[in-house]
């Protein structure tokens, strides 16, 4: 990795918000310009060179995903619009056709919007219930509350892989287990998860999971969704269109192709596609491995740093994503936030779509860092000097 690869950082900012969105390298800017620039086309609708150009970089793509996560089948991957989209394709698509009026599906509360709100409609409309496994005193699942969570209307289990403001790493294997021994549907909003580990959906018997390009270095508004082939061919589609029928008549009758074409209704985002598939490459190329250590060391220089701070709460400090949420006592998260910015130093402040956490952290708002393997121990230097002077917060952003 050249920490040259990401302009932006040239410009003197430190980047501590990857959690939100992550800085792009040039190759994924250069593979979006190159579309525009020499083979413009739509894909799967072209009998001309740049049409057939187009078809096999986007499948292409699809390819590199399905090896990316160790998905079975290159017909598991959907594209969509990221995390959000494929989480509602999931819900609304699949489980509303298959749960009835009081089964269960198991959930935490710090789980992300896109992993609640779905849910929540389901249980407005046809009367599931949304229970939620306890968290443990460092705010995690363990796999003896998820056992004890379990009842005979247990039907799916829906979790992060990590969470985005706890930044615990869930033990999505052994869940997966104990849920398929008993009949359970396993669910993973793997926003937080992709772009930091290597994750394997066959090793982990994952059912299904959504992520996004823009949190792993790729473009925004582009994501995937997978699912176990026979769990995929079952959701129905979202959006009825172009590209994703293979015929209709007059007369009523519609014919949907297969999937994945058949949920990937309209216009795909190309662009986001072939972003993304840059984006893979250049994850790969540093080894996800590599990328995870370098980021687990890192974290652990933050926190003790952090810890040396009388003024300063951390609350997730026995975690090792790249994750840390923390306030400084007596100031509210966004006026930390607003101060941290007059020095350039970008973190995120609030709920952080977690709405409902404040019934674990007992705090309304949070400051969050978000690591990435650009982020350096300097970086974190200027970051405690900077908050060492947090005694001048009024002055500075009044």
């Amino acid at each position: 990795m050249n920490r040259n690869d990401f302009e932006m950082l040239s410009n003197n900012i430190v980047y501590f918000d990857n959690g939100a969105t992550t800085l792009k390298p040039k190759c994924v800017k250069d593979a979006i310009c190159r579309y525009y620039t020499e083979y413009t086309s739509n894909a799967h609708r072209g009998d001309y060179k740049t049409s057939a150009i187009v078809d096999s970089l986007y499948e292409g793509t699809r390819e590199k995903v399905k090896n990316f996560i160790n998905a079975k089948e290159t017909s598991e991957i959907v594209f969509t619009s990221g995390t959000t989209n494929g989480m509602n394709m999931i819900v609304s698509g699949f489980f509303r056709n298959y749960l009835k009026k009081d089964d269960e599906v198991l959930i935490t509360l710090s789980e992300h919007a896109s992993n609640i709100i779905p849910w929540f409609i389901l249980q407005k409309e046809i009367g599931i219930k949304v229970k939620y496994v306890p968290l443990n005193e460092h705010h995690e699942v363990t796999i003896e509350n998820f056992k004890k969570s379990i009842t005979d209307k247990t039907k799916v289990v829906s979790l992060a892989y990590v969470t985005n403001v706890i930044g615990d790493e869930r033990p999505i294997k052994e869940i997966s287990k104990i849920a398929h021994d008993n009949n359970i549907f396993v669910v993973v909003d793997a926003a937080q998860g992709a772009p930091h580990k290597k994750i394997d959906v066959q090793d982990d018997d994952i059912d299904f999971m959504a992520f996004s390009g823009h949190k792993m270095y790729g473009p925004t508004g582009i994501g995937v969704l997978y699912a176990k082939f026979d769990l995929l061919d079952k959701i129905t589609p979202i959006n009825y269109g172009g590209g994703m029928n293979a015929m209709f008549t007059r007369d009523g009758y519609v014919e949907l192709r297969e999937i994945p074409t058949r949920l990937e209704g309209g216009t795909p985002n190309i662009e986001g596609v072939l972003g993304l598939s840059e984006a893979i490459s250049y994850l790969e190329d540093i080894g996800m491995d590599k990328i995870n250590e370098y980021e687990k060391n890192l974290r652990k220089y933050l926190i003790s740093e952090l810890s040396k701070l009388d003024f300063i709460e951390v609350y997730n400090k026995d975690n090792d994503t790249n994750i840390v949420a923390f306030n400084i006592k007596g100031v509210f998260a966004q006026d930390a936030a607003i101060y941290l910015d007059k020095y350039n130093i970008c973190v995120r402040a609030g709920n952080h779509c977690a709405k409902i956490l404040d019934n674990v952290f007992n705090v309304s708002n949070t400051v969050r860092i978000s690591l990435s393997f650009y982020n350096t121990k300097e970086e974190i230097d200027l970051l405690i000097n900077v908050l060492k002077n947090s005694s001048n917060i009024w002055k500075e952003i009044l």
